[in-house]
């Protein structure tokens, strides 16, 4: 991790603070951290652009969060029945394909397919928080040790196909996971590749782009087509997404090898359900396992944030107005006289 002389010492300063925090902060801030204390109080620094009072805070209300809703238990929290939980992995597109060449994660989202309407919007930031705590707590310690060097972070690969102007239903929802990963899991994402995009995806590219901090937008890389032949400079091709081994494949549902990594049936989503179902079990003694949703609090989204989701919004129905009137066009007959 190369930091500045002047970034050590913000580092320093904030350890200090946090010297200080009281014994169930001490415990959810190791959960946390796993091991690395020093790389996460780089990573909330960062965030907050080296600030050591606005990083403080942001680490103080995130270690308040996690423990206001239970967040160490999410991962013996199981989505019951499992019909339940193959209904929510059906419409919620997620997944890990492998791992990059220098050992990072690669996490994959089925955003312009993901329909997020077989279960109700609790259910999806459960699912999203539990796939969060697992890549911090058993995904990334897991690479650490194979890799032999410490591995912190992830690359996301976004697929766009099938993406609809109908998309905008699920902002709200989409807007509240984001807020829950900039506020509470910050960079913990090396770069997003976004591949398969369609032309909605890149007229709101074009307005929300110059919105973006530097710092982000220089993390997100739109690829030609299916990005193939870049993401295999990063990657084997045992590890490229499904969706990414030919031009049109998309997110389909259906892989004639089995690679299809959005589905409840692959390998990563098997042992993570197993893995949640397992820690249930081992407190199940103190409190039955109970079906039912998990309710998280749901943080106020960052102004800026705020701010993007308006713009995609209003671009949204720009572009459905013009799709309208196209239509409208599209449907007149010249008579003939």
């Amino acid at each position: 991790m190369g930091t500045t002389a002047n970034q050590d010492q913000a580092i320093k300063q904030l350890q200090s603070i946090m010297d200080q925090i009281d014994e169930s902060m001490k415990n959810t801030y190791q959960n946390m951290h796993q091991g690395y204390p020093t790389e996460t109080l780089a990573r909330f620094l960062k965030a907050r652009d080296w600030n050591v009072a606005k990083a403080h805070k942001m680490l103080v209300d995130c270690l308040e969060w996690r423990i206001q809703n239970k967040i160490d238990d999410m991962l013996a929290k199981p989505i019951i029945p499992s019909n339940l939980y193959r209904a929510v992995r059906d419409s919620q597109l997620l997944g890990l394909s492998g791992y990059s060449k220098e050992g990072l994660p690669i996490i994959t989202i089925g955003a312009g397919l993901s329909t997020f309407d077989k279960a109700s919007v609790h259910y999806y930031v459960q699912s999203h928080i539990q796939i969060n705590e697992y890549r911090d707590r058993v995904i990334l310690p897991a690479a650490t040790k194979k890799y032999g060097q410490h591995i912190s972070t992830c690359l996301k690969v976004l697929d766009m196909t099938g993406l609809k102007l109908s998309a905008l239903n699920h902002l709200k929802l989409l807007t509240t996971m984001s807020t829950i990963d900039d506020l509470n899991y910050p960079e913990k994402t090396e770069t997003y590749y976004i591949v398969n995009a369609p032309y909605i995806f890149s007229a709101c590219w074009k307005v929300v782009k110059p919105l973006l901090q530097e710092r982000t937008r220089k993390k997100i890389q739109v690829l030609q087509g299916c990005g193939r032949d870049e993401l295999l400079k990063i990657m084997d091709y045992s590890s490229l997404p499904h969706f990414c081994r030919k031009e049109g494949s998309g997110s389909s549902k259906n892989t004639e090898d089995g690679s299809n990594c959005f589905s409840p049936d692959h390998a990563f989503h098997q042992q993570l359900y197993s893995y949640i179902k397992q820690q249930a079990e081992l407190l199940d003694s103190i409190s039955p396992i109970k079906q039912g949703s998990v309710h998280v609090g749901f943080p106020d989204p960052d102004p800026e944030d705020a701010k993007i989701a308006r713009t995609i919004e209003s671009e949204f129905h720009r572009l459905r107005n013009l799709n309208g009137l196209s239509n409208s066009v599209n449907g007149l007959k010249v008579d003939g006289n």
